[in-house]
């Protein structure tokens, strides 16, 4: 467990790109271009490997020392 709440750089990049293919996919179904829709469906997973991999390169939360 950490105290930041996700508040790291690999969690906002993740939630930001999650975020921008939740609307760019709307913004696709809205107007009927299905090639902007898959576009922001082929995002969201992208945003969550990015976020996963910043994770792993040191820029998530670090693990809280537990004593006991």
């Amino acid at each position: 467990m950490s105290d930041n709440h996700g508040n790291t750089p690999a969690a906002w990049t993740a939630v930001t790109l999650v975020l921008a293919a939740f609307v760019i996919g709307g913004i696709g179904l809205m107007v009927g271009s299905w090639v902007t829709f898959w576009i922001g469906v082929a995002l969201a997973p992208i945003g969550a490997i990015a976020g996963a991999v910043m994770s792993k390169m040191g820029h998530g939360s670090q693990p809280r020392a537990t004593t006991h």
